[in-house]
């Protein structure tokens, strides 16, 4: 029984170091991405009496996938 419990906690240090070491890879492999290369959107203003609903090219999609 403690060759199992042995074995086990071994196998588990090891598939833990494996993750981190992955982890820590794709971190580093990955693009830094700095908020000056990041697109600005411009936001329209939110109309004064409400009514924020428009009925976009997005929403028209929507509404016929949405079809029963």
């Amino acid at each position: 029984m403690k060759q199992q419990e042995k074995t086990a906690s071994r196998r588990g240090l090891i598939f833990g170091a494996a993750a981190v070491g992955t982890a820590a890879t794709a971190l580093v492999a990955l693009p830094q991405i700095s908020p000056q290369d990041t697109p600005q959107v411009e936001l329209k203003p939110a109309p004064e009496k409400g009514g924020g609903y428009q009925l976009t090219a997005h929403v028209k999609h929507y509404y016929r996938t949405a079809l029963i």
